[in-house]
């Protein structure tokens, strides 16, 4: 059977697939109303508009908008026509709209409201308003009222392009006179007014003159109008609804004018202008004809979203619009098959058999890969018989085709405008097919050719070259159609499997078959760059698109990108982890790189290389090659399978990302920039692909490790180089498990420093003491050779294979063998305490990790460990010493510290007096100690100890009478000392032997180094020589006194006999009872022989007081006295004479010796001529 003869209806018949408003003939009407396909959809919007409609019937509304919303393919305005066929009810072939609806419409409620509202009588105006309007209509105020005034112009048989003869036309209509006036034109003009009132410009005399004929214009008032109704002519929205208003009200019974307008929303688009203009439409027909005139209307768009434009309020329209309908496509499966596929009852029960015969073959022949999106198959026999010879899935996929065709900008004027319908294209790929058996299935690609006369140029070409290449088979253009069919359908990737279901023509056809010859139409395809490969994925190109890939493809890449980025996103993207978890406690970081280019710093002991298809293109490494590889580089090596695609792919981003990089090519347009969109999410696709390629690679790598092949049974990529790694670490670290108990932090550093029960002695159960054995025969080795050991060395040496221990874990290990003294610390050119408060930061700061030496240390002998017990009970007093070196050198040390703090203290006396004994001994013993207390290498301190044996021995039999003399001696010899100064101050007037002799003893004790048997002796030296001193003391002190005395009196007894003895007597006699109280009570011989020549100054000064004073006193009473008479009258003047003091003592001062008469009366003489030469007329000696 013939697929042509399975259907009731000839499929061969013409079928107005796309609605047109306007263009309404009978025969269409008959056709459109006998085959509308009623779905359950549209059973419920029909039931909304009639019951809302109805209410206007007899009663009164403000609701009289119904918004039609639907996108392309919806029926939105198939829809509206079949309402203007209802609402006006025509007899169409003997049969009203209505009574085509009596079994389409099931629910008997609904059918009534349809024919309440067929019977009203009613306007109906059914109109494209893109159509209808003028050319210029847009850039004109109120553009939509004028459209609908033409339209309802034209309605009453008026003038529809001249609005200004419309209203003369309705006017001569209400005065009676519009007929005769049609007549008199005719028989002026020769034809009907009709046909000729367009020709208004051209017909003035014959119009003029009809008027004058038929109506009350003269021949003036005629051609006066004529001449002037268009320019006084103005149409406003108010105006309009009157006109509305007034012919509902000439019209019998309850009248409706309906305007049902197609495609407002897209006339209207974002316009604010056109929306109000609307709005005043709707709100004013409402108002003035209170519901009955109606506004219907169809857009793309639902009336919330087209009104939501900023700044306005269109909260009016939204409230007439009351009744909205929003069209879905979701039954037009329901419709192709009710109008086109509907099966003769005997045809319906064969494909029913057939289904059930060949249902397994149909299900596994009908398949998508996972990655498509839903795509229904025949669900049951009956659902075969329904749709075949098409597959379910068509219906939804041929309405995405063509919105991801007119959404790209593919399709010419009459796609993009909704002029192919979905019901044709099923219709002419069925009729391309009706001469096939029953078996035969039609292939998506048949509905190209329903729809490419319908494509733009640069789409049709590609497939006109295709059929016109010799390289080319037929089925080759069948695929490149499909692929066109499916470019802009992101829901149907264009891989092998889909292609195949898709080009499935057959129930028995072999898919395996049918996929080889596709691969193979596909690689031609490709090699004439009609298509492109994006990873499993093939894709139609555009002649732009071609272009553009040419370009692409010409880009070089260069290989160390392509290789590099691969790298970085394996180390990136998949293995991301920049240290390996070993277990809890060990983190390794690790060296990371692909072919011989590096991805990170390479400095660690251990890395993951990657081999890539592109290492040494065109050798293949051998599996012996890549094992002495892994064994050199310490790397684990993971060789990625020659056969991926991932570097390809990666090529193709790179190439295409510098196209766009470079302003994307030599040309440009809005088509190339379109396609610049679509390059860079094709990158965006290809470096997903990318990701789950390269983890697929991964999965499948050989890995190689330690000089071997692995063997690795997980396929997760993470948990394979994670593996690989344990196995790297488990072979290469294999001291690693030495450490068995962890240093957490420098807390616990601090904590091994001071505890004191760290074993000296190495025994088993010590923690980590294969780890301690490493550490110390390793420094012990270098310390043999003399090769300088740092801890910044021990660090690198224990960190690295096959240690691969922490760094805190093996300051720990330094530490610990520091404090058991199995080593020694050195930094700089002194050696380290193990108690230096420092010491942590010693091992753990970077700072002085390199400058810190690490020696072995060499035991202490026996003999000088003796020797250091034996000087601190000597020297110390300490009978108890611990066992350990450090031991014994600390609490040494301790001793030294209290020693040298005593020996300071002993110091600080001769600050004070320098002739005390013993210093010597002192600052001898204070640098020996000294020397030893500094050492902190226990192998010098003990040597230089027993070096400096003698000293410390003598020092401690020599400093015993030197702690003895300042706790018991320092009294009499201070004594002594003191009294030896009394002596020095007075030598020179001591002439008494035996004082003499008691100063010498008390010196020679005083002197001697070590005085301390003799000091007993000072007491009574001093005492006795102070006594004999006590007595020339007043030997000497006698004379003066009595000078002191004498001289007092003289001087008092002069100042007594004076009227100023007031001003001056006390003053004088303070001053020598002064001098009389300190001859009594001085110290000094010196000090008393000085106070005769000072009591002899005072004198001295007093006389001259005196004589001052004296001489003051004459001047006054001179002055008192009247005024002496001039010289030549006989006056006598007087002159007062001056007063000269002389000591006696100048005349016999110095040492003289008087033998005889002469000799004192030379001394006379002298003294006779000195005091001769002084005394003048004018002067008055006075001796003292």
């Amino acid at each position: 059977m013939l697929i042509k003869e399975l259907f009731k209806k000839d499929i061969n018949r013409e079928i107005v697939g796309v609605i047109t408003i306007g263009h309404e003939e009978d025969q269409n009407i008959h056709q459109e109303l006998e085959e509308y396909v009623v779905t359950r959809e549209l059973h419920k919007y029909f039931a909304d508009f009639f019951k809302a409609y109805n209410r206007s019937i007899d009663n009164y509304t403000s609701n009289m908008g119904v918004w039609i919303s639907g996108f392309f393919g919806s029926g939105k305005s198939h829809f509206l026509k079949i309402l203007s066929y209802l609402l006006k009810n025509r007899e169409t072939e003997g049969k009203e709209a209505v009574e085509y609806f009596t079994h389409k419409i099931k629910d008997p409620k609904i059918f009534e409201d349809i024919k309440i509202a067929g019977d009203a009588n009613a306007d109906v105006m059914l109109f494209n308003i893109e159509s209808k309007s003028d050319s210029d209509s847009r850039t004109n105020k109120d553009p939509i009222v004028k459209v609908f005034n033409k339209v309802f112009d034209e309605m009453q048989g008026f003038s529809g392009a001249l609005p200004w003869l419309a209203d003369l036309e309705r006017q001569m209509t209400k005065d009676g006179t519009y007929d005769d006036f049609k007549n008199r034109f005719e028989e002026l003009a020769g034809e009907a007014w009709e046909e000729k009132r367009d020709d208004f410009y051209f017909e003035e005399d014959n119009i003029v003159q009809a008027l004058a004929d038929t109506t009350k214009m003269s021949i003036e008032s005629a051609r006066n109008w004529y001449n002037k109704s268009e320019e006084n002519y103005s149409l406003s929205v108010e105006r309009f609804a009157e006109k509305v208003k007034e012919h509902i009200e000439s019209k019998e019974g309850d009248h409706h004018v309906i305007f049902l307008v197609d495609e407002v929303g897209q006339y209207i688009g974002d316009d604010v202008g056109l929306m109000l203009n609307l709005q005043t439409v709707v709100e004013d027909l409402g108002t003035y004809c209170g519901g009955k005139a109606w506004v219907i209307v169809t857009s793309q768009q639902d009336i919330d979203s087209i009104t939501r434009v900023k700044g306005n309020d269109f909260s009016k329209i939204q409230g007439r619009f009351n009744t909205r309908i929003s069209l879905s496509s979701a039954n037009v499966d329901e419709v192709i098959q009710k109008r086109l596929l509907d099966k003769k009852e005997s045809t319906y029960e064969t494909l029913k058999l057939y289904y059930i015969e060949k249902e397994s073959m149909l299900k596994n022949l009908i398949t998508f890969s996972a990655d498509t999106a839903e795509m229904k198959n025949y669900k049951s026999e009956e659902d075969f018989a329904i749709n075949y010879p098409f597959i379910p899935y068509q219906f939804n996929l041929l309405q995405s085709v063509f919105n991801g065709i007119r959404e790209h900008g593919s399709s010419g004027k009459h796609l993009s405008e909704g002029e192919r319908s979905l019901l044709s294209g099923f219709q002419e790929a069925a009729v391309k097919y009706n001469d096939s058996e029953i078996g035969t299935l039609i292939p998506f690609s048949a509905f190209y050719d329903t729809i490419e006369k319908f494509l733009d140029h640069n789409i049709k070409i590609v497939i006109i070259h295709g059929n016109q290449n010799s390289r080319l088979t037929k089925f080759d253009v069948e695929v490149l159609k499909l692929l066109f069919l499916i470019k802009y359908v992101k829901e149907v990737p264009g891989n092998i499997e889909n292609i195949a279901t898709l080009m499935v023509e057959h129930v028995d056809q072999d898919k395996i078959e049918l996929k080889k010859e596709i691969e193979s139409s596909l690689r031609r395809l490709l090699r004439e760059t009609l298509i492109q490969k994006n990873g499993e994925e093939y894709v139609f190109l555009t002649n732009e698109e071609q272009d553009v890939n040419k370009e692409i493809k010409n880009i070089t890449v260069d290989i160390d990108n392509v290789v590099n980025k691969v790298g970085e996103l394996i180390f990136t993207g998949i293995y991301t982890d920049t240290k390996f978890r070993y277990n809890s406690d060990y983190y390794f970081d690790f060296n990371k790189s692909i072919d011989d280019r590096f991805i990170s710093t390479q400095k660690h002991n251990i890395g993951v290389k990657v081999i890539s298809p592109y290492y040494d293109i065109g050798v293949e490494l051998s599996d012996e090659e890549l094992k002495m590889m892994s064994s050199r580089e310490n790397n684990l090596i993971v060789k990625l399978p020659q056969e991926s695609t991932v570097m390809e792919e990666m090529e193709d981003v790179l190439r295409i990302q510098t196209y766009l990089k470079r302003g994307a090519g030599t040309w440009s347009s809005s088509v190339v920039e379109e396609i610049k969109i679509r390059k860079t999410r094709e990158v965006n696709k290809r470096n997903e692909r990318i990701n789950i390629l390269l983890d697929e690679a991964l999965r499948e790598a050989e890995f190689y490790g330690n000089g071997d092949k692995l063997s690795i049974k997980s396929k997760n990529p993470i948990e394979r180089i994670d593996e690989g790694l344990k196995i790297l670490i488990d072979n290469g670290y294999n001291k690693l498990d030495y450490i068995h108990e962890f240093t957490r932090g420098i807390g616990e550093l601090r904590d091994i420093l001071l505890d004191k029960d760290i074993q000296i002695a190495f025994t088993d159960d010590i923690p980590n003491r294969l780890a301690l054995d490493e550490v110390n025969s390793y420094i012990e080795k270098n310390t043999k050779r003399h090769i300088p050991t740092t801890m910044k060395s021990i660090l690198g040496i224990f960190s690295a294979p096959p240690y691969g221990w922490k760094e805190l874990d093996i300051e720990a290990l330094v530490l610990r063998l520091c404090k058991s003294q199995e080593i020694k610390l050195q930094l700089g050119s002194e050696y380290i305490d193990i108690y230096d408060e420092n010491i942590i930061d010693y091992l753990t700061k970077q700072k002085y990790q390199e400058r810190l030496i690490i020696q072995k240390r060499i035991k202490t002998s026996e003999k000088h460990i003796a020797n250091a017990r034996t000087l601190a009970r000597k020297l110390f007093n300490r009978s108890y010493l611990p066992n350990d070196e450090d031991g014994i050198m600390d609490k040494f040390k301790e001793s030294i510290e209290v020693e040298l703090f005593n020996i300071g203290k002993l110091l600080g006396n001769y600050e004070k007096q320098e002739k005390y004994p013993g210093k010597e001994v002192l600052l001898n013993g204070k640098k020996a100690f000294e020397e030893i207390l500094y050492l902190n290498d226990a192998s010098e301190f003990f040597e230089k100890l027993y070096e400096l044996k003698e000293d410390l021995l003598d020092y401690e039999d020599e400093v015993f009478d030197v702690k003895k003399f300042f706790e018991n001696q320092v009294e009499p010899f201070d004594k002594g000392v003191d009294g030896l100064e009394l002596y020095k101050k007075n030598k020179a007037y001591i002439l008494d032997d035996e004082a003499i002799k008691i100063v010498k003893d008390i010196e020679r004790i005083i002197k001697s180094r070590e005085p301390y048997f003799q000091i007993s002796k000072l007491n009574n030296l001093t005492d006795n020589f102070i006594d004999k001193f006590t007595e020339i003391l007043e030997t000497e002190c006698k004379p003066v006194k009595e000078k002191i005395q004498e001289d007092s009196k003289v001087v008092l007894n002069e100042i007594e006999i004076y009227p100023f003895k007031d001003k001056l007597y006390s003053v004088f006699k303070t001053g020598f009872e002064e001098m009389i109280n300190r001859i009594d009570t001085v110290n000094s011989i010196p000090e008393a022989i000085a106070m005769k020549e000072e009591s002899e100054r005072l004198k001295i000064r007093a006389f001259k007081e005196i004589e001052l004073e004296k001489k003051k006193l004459k001047e006054k009473e001179t002055s008192s006295k009247p005024k002496p008479m001039n010289a030549g009258e006989g006056t006598i003047t007087y002159k007062t004479k001056e007063t000269k003091t002389i000591r006696l003592s100048k005349f016999i001062g110095g040492y003289r010796t008087i033998e005889n008469d002469r000799d004192l009366e030379e001394l006379l003489d002298e003294i006779r001529l000195d005091l001769k030469k002084q005394l003048h007329d004018d002067k008055i000696i006075r001796l003292i």
